[in-house]
């Protein structure tokens, strides 16, 4: 998996939550939740209840899909841009696949009938959720494409970016495995590929832990989908208006979420 770099605070905003109007921030705040996530923690099961949708600061979600023997694929990645749990205000009250924290950190939480409620009497909070729900499928679209016709190499490189845009450090922790897990391809094809973005100088990998060195040569080593996938994003939440933290509730991490089993047998965590 891959694991960021702890920032030296928490008090990263959401850019959902900072974009609602204030009227709905005000009514939202009481019932937001601070809560610490931990790597390999699944939030999600496929079919399972959804009690909570979460909205990432310093946190990192992959959205994921297995099939019946294990296998698995990462479909989206979900960061301080945007939530998990879009099911919930689409009307269903279970998840298709799974959701698991990818990088230990910092998120909001709101109980899933709260979000349900806040839909009727606010059109805002409604357009809000349209709009991330589009750019989240086209993200999941150009994982599919990527997925079926770009090679290891230009994969892990969007993958590294994607980690790199949702965190404020340039150091990264990663296992073969984890990250073999989430692409869907052979450890050695990743083992491979890392090789090739260290020769190249694009990177520096020792010991579990990745410092990109240029992170322009990084963009261009991988493909289309990362770019195309970022602009529609910027195109339909263009802005990010700074919010104070819901008061009463303090930062960082003061309600740890209880363990949870981790998710998959081969999933090691980077230490």
């Amino acid at each position: 998996m891959i694991k960021i770099s702890k920032p030296q605070h928490a008090l990263v905003q959401n850019q959902l939550l900072a974009s609602l109007p204030q009227a709905d921030y005000q009514r939202w705040a009481p019932h937001l939740e601070s809560v610490e996530l931990r790597a390999g923690q699944a939030l999600y099961g496929a079919g399972s209840e959804v009690a909570y949708v979460y909205f990432p600061s310093t946190a990192v979600i992959s959205l994921i899909s297995m099939t019946r023997d294990g296998a698995s694929v990462e479909l989206a990645v979900v960061g301080a841009e945007g939530m998990a749990g879009v099911a919930v205000w689409m009307g269903s009250s279970t998840m298709f696949g799974q959701a698991v924290v990818q990088s230990a950190g910092h998120a909001y939480r709101l109980r899933a009938p709260t979000l349900r409620g806040e839909l009727q009497p606010s059109g805002a909070v409604l357009a809000l959720l349209l709009q991330y729900t589009q750019a989240l499928m086209a993200h999941v679209a150009q994982t599919a494409l990527c997925n079926r016709y770009h090679t290891i190499d230009q994969q892990l490189s969007k993958r590294l970016l994607l980690a790199l845009d949702r965190s404020s450090a340039v150091e990264l922790s990663m296992t073969q495995e984890g990250v073999a897990n989430l692409l869907g391809v052979r450890r050695e094809g990743v083992t491979a590929a890392a090789l090739k973005l260290q020769h190249a100088g694009v990177i520096r990998y020792q010991r579990g832990h990745i410092v990109v060195l240029d992170r322009d040569r990084l963009e261009r080593c991988a493909c289309e989908c990362y770019a195309s996938a970022k602009r529609e994003h910027q195109r339909l939440l263009p802005s990010w208006p700074m919010r104070n933290p819901p008061s009463g509730v303090p930062l960082p991490y003061p309600r740890p979420v209880p363990p949870a089993r981790p998710w998959h047998a081969g999933f090691a965590l980077a230490t």
